[in-house]
């Protein structure tokens, strides 16, 4: 499956959210763009959680070109679509790796975001590329987390490192480092514990593994992932300040995209926070994770 179906397949319900709402303000005839039907079309605009600021910015693109005419459905969705995908674009920009050596890759985020996952996901993309991976299950308050990892790195022939439950994150991170280095691995991919961003000890131990990490290798870690769940939607802004302030985020990983109509939230994420969206999560299985390029990501937003 390419790359738009499988955006399609995870945006069906915000695009069914998106296409009931429009085509309800229109009739066969067309529609005259007024206030009252700039109000309602923002609305609908809104519910897919891209944020008040970009749905304004797109109602008043709409109302710009069109107010006071009778127009169709179509005119205003291309409109709507073009200025979406201005508010999305970002630079391409896949993983950046090391220039040479061992590339760090750290994975944070809230409990239940699906961080375990997404790492399987990733590693089963670079060893899918040829690429040595060591992963690092520095999630050491939860012993499931460590388990679920050891189970993945085993069916994916990846290395793993682990720790006891209650050891130092650090510690672990430390040492997953080492034996990337000892075995020339190309690629160490760091868990850390699930957190929220409002709790600040917490918050603290991923500045230190963040230390630890660029002590042993220089400009480590060369991207700081954080894993956020699409049905948070606006909660999700939140995060990914607190995160980021705390330990430089480079950015985003959008999972359970399939589960929700929040879809807009990746215009918010652009718009407000300026990470780029590296991948999305469209499904359960481990080539559901597809690099996001905002231009077909908007097309699915709207396709029947």
């Amino acid at each position: 499956m390419g790359f738009f179906e499988k955006i399609k397949q995870g945006l069906r319900k915000t695009a069914k959210l998106l296409n009931t709402d429009i085509r309800d303000l229109f009739k066969l005839s067309g529609q005259l763009v007024d206030e009252e039907f700039l109000d309602k079309l923002f609305e609908a605009l809104v519910k897919t959680d891209m944020g008040v600021a970009p749905a304004q910015e797109t109602v008043d693109e709409v109302k710009m070109q069109f107010r006071g005419r009778v127009v169709k459905m179509q005119d205003i969705l291309e409109v709507i679509k073009d200025k979406l995908k201005l508010l999305m674009a970002q630079p391409e920009y896949p993983i950046s790796f090391a220039a040479s050596g061992t590339t760090v890759i750290m994975v944070c985020g809230v409990n239940g975001c699906g961080k375990t996952t997404t790492i399987a996901k990733l590693t089963s993309r670079f060893i899918a590329d040829g690429k040595k991976v060591v992963l690092g299950a520095a999630d050491t308050f939860r012993a499931a987390a460590t388990e679920q990892l050891t189970v993945w790195a085993q069916r994916l022939g990846a290395e793993i490192v682990t720790g006891k439950t209650g050891n130092d994150p650090a510690s672990v991170a430390h040492k997953a480092i080492a034996k990337a280095l000892e075995i020339n691995a190309d690629i160490c991919i760091i868990d850390t514990a699930g957190r929220l961003q409002t709790q600040r000890n917490l918050m603290q131990e991923l500045e230190k593994i963040h230390r630890v990490l660029g002590k042993q290798i220089p400009d480590a870690p060369h991207e700081v992932i954080l894993v956020l769940d699409a049905t948070t939607g606006q909660n999700g802004l939140s995060q990914a300040k607190h995160f980021t302030e705390t330990v430089k985020c480079t950015g985003i990983i959008l999972t359970k995209l399939d589960g929700t109509a929040k879809g807009g939230v990746v215009v918010a994420i652009r718009r407000l926070i300026d990470l780029p969206v590296k991948y999305v999560g469209v499904g359960e299985s481990a080539d559901d994770l597809v690099a996001f390029e905002p231009i077909p990501f908007v097309d699915a937003m709207f396709a029947e």
